[in-house]
């Protein structure tokens, strides 16, 4: 197993004003903030998507049933199978003209899952991956080699975003490849 010294974890640790309100929230304050947007999430779906109205309704339940997060227990998943049998956009929650971007996996085992995103779930997605670099010891500054595949896939344009939003640098070589991606991170030193 890889040891790191300590004193050189320190030098990870991200100072209070880089840090985001949600990060230095209590527990309380996280559990009232995923109470909100629970509620705001179960609403917008059962507002704007058939296929979730009628798997709540079926189940009994409607928005105004969840108070606490425990009740989201009472709530049905979403399955794999949800999102293919609503392929293309019949899980869509906002009209197709303010999707920004869709994207889809392979379908090699059915018809793809195809999820859009908006300006502002783009601009959500970005922040999210950014923080998600930032805990793992990125900084501004620190090149970012992106090996995930771009394109339809989001994990190349998720991970590209979110590392230009903390302020690094973007190495957008993509998957496969092996000969190059090595020869780029010797020389680039990522």
């Amino acid at each position: 197993m890889l040891q790191i010294p300590l004193r050189k974890l320190d030098r990870l640790k991200p100072e209070p004003a880089e840090l985001d309100r949600y990060e230095m929230a209590s527990r309380e304050d996280i559990r009232a903030l995923q109470r909100e947007r629970l509620a705001w999430s179960l609403r917008h779906a059962y507002e704007n998507v058939p296929h979730y109205r009628a798997k709540f309704d079926a189940a009994g339940v409607r928005p105004d049933s969840f108070k606490t997060l425990e009740d989201l227990a009472k709530f049905p998943f979403t399955i794999k199978t949800d999102l293919r049998d609503n392929y293309p956009f019949g899980m869509f929650a906002v009209p197709e003209s303010q999707v920004a971007r869709i994207h889809a996996s392979s379908g090699t085992t059915g018809k793809p899952t195809v999820v859009g995103y908006t300006k502002r779930d783009i601009e959500t997605w970005s922040d999210v991956v950014a923080r998600s670099i930032r805990a793992a010891g990125g900084r501004p500054g620190m090149k970012v080699h992106i090996a995930y595949g771009y394109g339809l896939f989001t994990g190349g344009l998720g991970a590209h975003y979110g590392a230009e939003r903390l302020g690094c640098t973007v190495i957008p070589i993509s998957g496969g490849m092996t000969e190059r991606q090595v020869q780029l991170i010797t020389d680039f030193k990522p």
